[in-house]
C-alpha cells in the first residue's frame, strides 16, 4: 500500500506542476504584454503599408484598406476602398514615390480591436513635410486594415 500512496503523491505533484506552467510562462517576460505585441503588429503593418508606396505597388496599397475606409484629403473625405485607391492612383505614377512615411507612435486599445499610428511624412529628399494619423481595425481574419487616415502639414510645436 505505501507504493500506492507514493504514486498518488507523485501524481498530485505532477498535476500541480503542470497547472502552474501557464502561469509561469505568462509571467516569464512581463515586458511583452498582449497590447505591446499588438502594437508591434500594427507598426509592422504600417511599415508594410508605407513600403507599398515605395515599391510603387498600388494593389498592395489597396490591400491595406478596409472596405469602409475614409481618407481625409484637404477639405473632403474619400469614402470606401475603391474610391481611395482610385484617388491615390496618381501617387503611384512615375518611378519615384512622391513622399514616404514612417510610424513614430502606435497605440492599441485594451480590446485589441482598434489602433492608432502616427508619424512623419517625408519628401523624396528626406525633408519632413507632414504628419499622418491612421486608425486601424483588426478584422475578422486577423488582419489590420486602415479605417481612417488623415495627414496634416508640419507644424511648429510649442
Amino acid at each position: 500500500m505505501p507504493s500506492h500512496r507514493l504514486a498518488r503523491s507523485l501524481l498530485l505533484i505532477l498535476v500541480l506542476a503542470l497547472c502552474t506552467l501557464p502561469f509561469l510562462a505568462a509571467t516569464a517576460d512581463e515586458s511583452v504584454t498582449p497590447r505591446t505585441a499588438l502594437e508591434a503588429e500594427v507598426r509592422a503593418t504600417e511599415t508594410a503599408f508605407a513600403k507599398s508606396m515605395a515599391d510603387r505597388d498600388r494593389d498592395a496599397f489597396a490591400g491595406f484598406l478596409d472596405e469602409e475606409t475614409v481618407f481625409f484629403s484637404a477639405d473632403q473625405a474619400l469614402q470606401g476602398a475603391e474610391v481611395v485607391t482610385q484617388a491615390w492612383s496618381r501617387f503611384f505614377e512615375g518611378e519615384a514615390a512622391p513622399f514616404s512615411w514612417a510610424p513614430d507612435v502606435v497605440s492599441v486599445l485594451e480590446s485589441g480591436k482598434l489602433a492608432l499610428s502616427s508619424g512623419s511624412v517625408f519628401s523624396p529628399t528626406g525633408e519632413r513635410i507632414g504628419t499622418f494619423n491612421s486608425v486601424w481595425r483588426l478584422n475578422e481574419n486577423g488582419a489590420w486594415k486602415v479605417v481612417f487616415d488623415r495627414g496634416c502639414p508640419v507644424c511648429e510645436c510649442p
